[in-house]
């Protein structure tokens, strides 16, 4: 019997700050700790065979974290992804940021962009990065496209929206894995989302390993996906 494999996880990668302070940290390092992390849960993904990881690294209402924290943010994204994005081209990663670039500093806005354009045409699996992104903005910014656009009321469709979101062309997520226990979307892929799975596990995200991961897919794998359809039963015969 075939195991059903999602083929679009998204991550909320929560706890990086709660796992430095119980090691006497700094917030920062475990900010970094968890960008470390996301190498190993690719390299599981790609092992299952899934096609497409998002991951929420840096929110619309991130910015009013302390400005410490939000400048170490910036300097740590730019630095991975000058110094990972190498090795995920070599192996056939394709990367995408989804959310705001107007607001980040201009090297890592041109960092990102080099980024993207060095592995557009990759097909192993296509990595999305949520950065200075938001749901309800998300939503609002497709929206007045569209209305800009000249589009007709009677021509809105679900599918119309969609296009103009930043996951246009993409799935939508199957699985939503949160960790650190936290039971909230936090303004993540609402769209999106509206017949994810949600999981969540209390593994802060610098300790979510592969056997962490092999637990939400087995949990995944006991849902019943029906979409808000009732499956129907035929009586048998007497």
């Amino acid at each position: 019997m075939s195991i059903e494999v999602p083929k679009h996880v998204a991550v909320i990668m929560d706890g990086n700050g709660r796992w430095a302070e119980l090691r006497g940290l700094s917030r920062p390092e475990g900010h970094k700790a968890g960008t470390e992390n996301v190498r190993r849960i690719i390299r599981a993904l790609v092992e299952k065979r899934v096609s497409y990881l998002t991951m929420y690294a840096f929110s619309t209402e991130n910015w009013d974290r302390p400005d410490y924290e939000v400048r170490a943010l910036m300097e740590l994204m730019g630095r991975s992804i000058e110094s990972e994005t190498p090795e995920l081209h070599a192996e056939g990663v394709r990367i995408r940021h989804l959310g705001r670039m107007d607001r980040l500093p201009v090297s890592l806005r041109d960092a990102i962009e080099r980024s993207v354009e060095l592995t557009r045409n990759n097909t192993t699996i296509t990595l999305s990065v949520a950065f200075d992104y938001g749901g309800r903005e998300e939503i609002v910014g497709a929206a007045r496209r569209l209305i800009a656009s000249g589009t007709a009321p009677e021509d809105v469709t679900e599918q119309a929206l969609a296009a103009e979101l930043y996951t246009a062309g993409m799935p939508d997520p199957d699985l939503i894995i949160r960790t650190a226990g936290e039971m909230r979307m936090s303004n993540f892929l609402l769209w999106q989302s509206a017949y994810a799975e949600y999981y969540s596990t209390a593994t802060l995200w610098p300790d979510f390993d592969e056997g962490e991961l092999d637990s939400a897919f087995a949990e995944y794998q006991r849902r019943q996906r029906r979409f808000g359809r009732i499956e129907t039963v035929t009586p048998s015969r007497p």
